[in-house]
């Protein structure tokens, strides 16, 4: 029998037919955890786009790994893979270049006022739009705060030098060589210094609640804030206090502590507030990219290799008793 790849999405038709060349594809009815438990039980490999949960590592014998179609590994409960002796395996920097610009997109959005000046043209013409205009600001001389300087952050950086924007970064391994003209802040100082602070950092237990009260307070009241790392790396609770009080002057945000984000939630009233649903990562080019990327792995585990992008090189051992 062919091996089987369960993949909790439809893959770009490129990837889609490379997998189909090693091995036979299934994907997902559906993603709450029951069906995905249970339909992945005959599964070589997984292919993950929604979180998993545990005891589908308990209950899929058969599984070598689980390749995440992106970067982000908070989807896949680590653990629960060391423990089943299975691979975790990633695709990092595949969508850089998406998720980087639309940090300079949704910056632009902010600076620009392109919400309020949109809403109030098509609602009360043409003068009530050009009204806010004077309001309205360039990005070049400005400061563009990333926290976390991965794929993403260097990818962001590269392209802000096009806009004149000066870029300072806070990461958690000190000894990262940044490019020319990007300098190292301490996460506290890059708060109290951007006027664009850009969140693109991984989840991890580190950076949740990372941006909380205290430091959405050291920052610029005419500032603007970005999240594409991931909902819970910003106390969403003390965000929304401090757009509502005007303690800074907006944000862009493609990821929340909930996803879907409920109906009702106070960032759907807030005008300063410019809301996507997780898709800064997701375009045409970059999907391939990534489909590509897990195709690839999936090629490499099925004959018999360990992945480029190994995420848990410690299940190894343990691996290579299971499949020798």
């Amino acid at each position: 029998m062919a091996p089987i790849v369960y993949s909790t999405h439809a893959l770009h038709p490129r990837a889609e037919a490379m997998v189909r060349a090693v091995a036979e594809l299934r994907i997902a009815s559906a993603l709450d955890a029951g069906t995905l438990a249970r339909e992945a039980e005959p599964a070589t490999i997984v292919v993950v786009r929604a979180p998993l949960p545990t005891v589908l590592f308990e209950r899929a014998k058969g599984l070598r790994a689980a390749i995440r179609h992106g970067a982000g590994v908070d989807m896949i409960p680590i653990e629960a893979a060391d423990a089943a002796g299975v691979l975790v395996a990633n695709v990092p920097g595949a969508n850089a270049r998406s998720v980087a610009e639309y940090v300079l997109f949704a910056a632009l959005m902010l600076t620009r006022r392109f919400r309020t000046i949109d809403r109030d043209l098509r609602g009360q013409g043409w003068l009530a739009g050009r009204a806010h205009a004077e309001s309205a600001g360039e990005l070049f001389g400005r400061t563009l705060g990333l926290v976390g300087f991965g794929a993403v952050g260097r990818a962001t950086a590269a392209i802000a030098g096009a806009f004149g924007l000066r870029v300072i970064v806070a990461t958690r391994r000190p000894d990262t060589a940044l490019p020319a003209g990007v300098e190292a802040r301490a996460l506290d100082a890059l708060m109290a210094e951007s006027d664009i602070l850009a969140l693109c950092c991984p989840l991890t237990a580190e950076t949740r609640g990372l941006i909380d009260a205290r430091r959405l307070g050291l920052m610029r009241r005419s500032a603007v804030l970005v999240n594409v790392a991931r909902g819970p790396v910003a106390d969403e609770a003390a965000l929304v206090e401090a757009l509502q009080a005007g303690r800074i002057a907006g944000a862009a945000l493609d990821v929340f502590a909930t996803q879907p984000l409920p109906p009702g939630h106070p960032f759907f009233r807030l005008d300063t507030v410019m809301l996507t649903p997780h898709l800064a990562g997701i375009t045409g080019e970059s999907m391939e990219r990534m489909g590509v990327g897990v195709a690839e792995e999936v090629e490499r585990i099925l004959a018999g290799g360990l992945p480029l992008n190994f995420v848990n090189p410690g299940v190894a051992e343990a691996y290579r008793k299971r499949f020798p």
